[in-house]
């Protein structure tokens, strides 16, 4: 049976459409420009961060998030950045008993963010930087299982990307739900591994209390 549910935060959770705007204006570069190159590596399969030193060689992600920080333009995201469904179905969810839980690969930052917008939702938060571990290492998700109080496979691991959210959580031996949008899932989703990996796929994040509730009454 599911008794714990888990979360990415990226296009799972957290529309990113605004936070990618302000990383086009960092870097002074057309809005559409910088999405049609991001589009662009995810298609080709490369790491997103490739994009970034497509218009600078030398880019590195880390280095330039401690620089807009320190200009005063910090990447940032609120209540108005996350989808629509993910209170209500938090809720739901939260109603049927089951454990709750947050981690994707963020920085201390956002995981900051994070416990601040979820601080009654979930019972715990985890970022890639709090643990020293980045999807989709397997020690990520060893480290889910770690902090989560039940069996991997009593876990479901939702997330929106085949490479760095599903194959690696079915090989942990969890359970997962591929939810169909951002750029990752829409390029992904009628791939093999996007049909018959997860456990579920899903429009919205509405539809998971329903499906796992059926998929425990199958189990009993």
């Amino acid at each position: 049976m599911i008794r714990a549910v888990v979360f990415d935060v990226g296009e799972c959770l957290v529309d990113e459409t605004t936070e990618y705007g302000t990383w086009a204006d960092w870097l002074g570069v057309p809005r559409h420009t910088f999405h049609a190159m991001f589009g662009a590596v995810i298609a080709q399969g490369r790491d997103y961060r490739e994009v970034f030193q497509e218009f600078q060689s030398d880019f590195d992600l880390y280095e330039q998030r401690e620089k807009r920080a320190a200009a005063g333009k910090p990447e940032h995201f609120g209540e108005a950045d996350l989808y629509a469904d993910v209170r209500p179905a938090l809720a739901q969810l939260r109603a049927d008993g089951l454990w709750l839980g947050i981690a994707g690969n963020q920085t201390v930052r956002a995981g900051g963010i994070l416990r601040e917008l979820f601080t009654d939702d979930v019972d715990l938060i985890g970022t890639s930087d709090d643990w020293g571990a980045s999807k989709p290492d397997p020690e990520f998700f060893r480290r889910v299982a770690k902090v989560t109080p039940f069996e991997n496979d009593e876990i479901l691991y939702v997330g929106d990307r085949v490479d760095n959210d599903i194959r690696p959580a079915v090989s942990a031996g969890m359970h997962t739900a591929l939810v169909h949008r951002g750029p990752w899932a829409t390029i992904q989703w009628r791939s093999e591994e996007a049909e018959k990996l997860p456990t579920f796929r899903v429009e919205s994040l509405l539809e998971l209390p329903t499906a796992i509730r059926k998929f425990n009454e199958q189990a009993r």
